[in-house]
């Protein structure tokens, strides 16, 4: 287990997985954490993390500061907002941007974060909470090699797998907005595929493990495939990744690709599940919930195409 005495890292942010990576980062780390919540305070103190009343309180003297916010908006008033950290950062100081927000945004903050000579490193991430707790996490990086440097002790404590993107922030971003594409159409058409097995009265649980052990098995499916037979029974999965992290995402993927004049029809007509799913009040169920869409529940007058 690598540790690094006397670094110091700050964790704004102690949701689903800020207060898991934080917990993590403490096994080599000294971790400052913040958040709103009082509950989620009170988790990371008992795992030995020091929190602060105020996100500048715990940046305050940091090397790091670790950031899984939602969009580009929440990124900005984190840093540069009435409570922003920026201001009290050292020179030096990197911010180590774990989250999709899109590229245009990410280098943006960069800029402006270099004014106050402090690095951002463009580190988006794969895997859920357990794996951020364990530190078996993919993180792949845009930014410059000293900033890379800089971050190391966070980095090499949340990575199992550690790819370097390129040199400058933004380039994570890029990669992690392909990634996404990939994600986001497989997870629908793995909903597809198992709304029409059912339509056509095979077994969906059989046929979920047989096209899983062949070539049409996909992580997405594998991953996904068992909670979408939930909702074919009528029954509510468990939600770990929210179907509107997809609407973002999705739509982060499409406004990339026209940016750079290149067509996408396969994943716009996957964002186009999403944002139905998403308008009939699906945003905050497990996004395995897309299969409603066009498999609806029994006696629901919402739906998409299986009339």
């Amino acid at each position: 287990m690598p540790t690094t005495p006397g670094y110091t890292v700050a964790v704004l942010g102690l949701g689903a997985m800020g207060l898991p990576m934080a917990t993590r980062l403490t096994e080599g780390l000294t971790v400052h954490g913040f958040d709103i919540s009082a509950e989620r305070l009170e988790l990371a103190a008992g795992a030995g993390v020091r929190t602060f009343p105020s996100a500048p309180e715990a940046a305050s003297g940091a090397d790091a500061v670790l950031l899984a916010v939602r969009d580009g908006a929440q990124l900005r008033e984190v840093l540069f907002g009435e409570q922003g950290v920026a201001a009290v950062l050292a020179p030096g100081a990197v911010v180590v941007m774990t989250s999709t927000v899109g590229i245009d945004d990410v280098v943006d903050v960069a800029r402006r974060l270099a004014e106050h000579d402090v690095h951002l490193v463009d580190a988006p991430l794969s895997g859920g909470p357990a794996r951020a707790g364990a530190g078996d996490l993919l993180i792949v990086v845009g930014a410059a090699p000293h900033a890379r440097e800089k971050a190391a002790p966070v980095l090499d404590l949340l990575a199992s797998t550690l790819s370097v993107i390129g040199d400058e922030p933004g380039q994570g971003q890029a990669f992690k907005t392909v990634n996404q594409l990939l994600c986001g159409v497989h997870i629908a058409a793995g909903a597809e595929a198992l709304a029409l097995a059912e339509r056509l009265g095979l077994d969906p649980a059989a046929t979920l493990e047989t096209l899983s052990a062949g070539a049409a098995g996909s992580f997405m499916l594998a991953n996904r495939g068992p909670r979408m037979l939930q909702a074919l029974q009528d029954e509510d999965a468990e939600v770990l990744s929210r179907l509107d992290i997809f609407v973002k995402d999705m739509g982060i993927v499409t406004r990339a690709a026209r940016a750079a004049g290149l067509p996408t029809p396969v994943a716009s007509a996957a964002e186009q599940l999403y944002l139905l799913g998403a308008a009939q009040g699906r945003g905050a169920a497990d996004d395995s919930s897309v299969i409603e869409v066009v498999a609806p529940r029994r006696g629901s007058t919402a739906g998409g195409a299986a009339g």
